[in-house]
């Protein structure tokens, strides 16, 4: 258990922050999965800047690592140009 007023803290700092990154990253996997079950074109194509957004933002914040970050976008790009 903590000794000290700072690591005590720090604890709640980490729970919280903890609780936000996995929201945050359970948010984009569940956009990631809607997205690839899309069968028109023109939306996914539409839809795709938004969801590139949201990754570079959660790779920007380290709650996913970058090179992850670019794994998922490529394929998704690759997902609709086949389309």
């Amino acid at each position: 258990m903590a000794n000290h007023k700072s690591a005590l803290k720090r604890i709640r700092q980490t729970e919280k922050r903890t609780v936000h990154n996995r929201y945050y990253g359970k948010t984009m996997r569940n956009a990631v999965r809607k997205f690839r079950t899309l069968d028109d074109k023109k939306e996914a194509e539409e839809k795709l800047p938004s969801i590139l957004s949201i990754i570079d933002k959660l790779a920007k914040r380290a709650i996913i690592h970058k090179n992850k970050a670019a794994n998922i976008k490529s394929k998704l790009t690759r997902h609709v140009n086949s389309m």
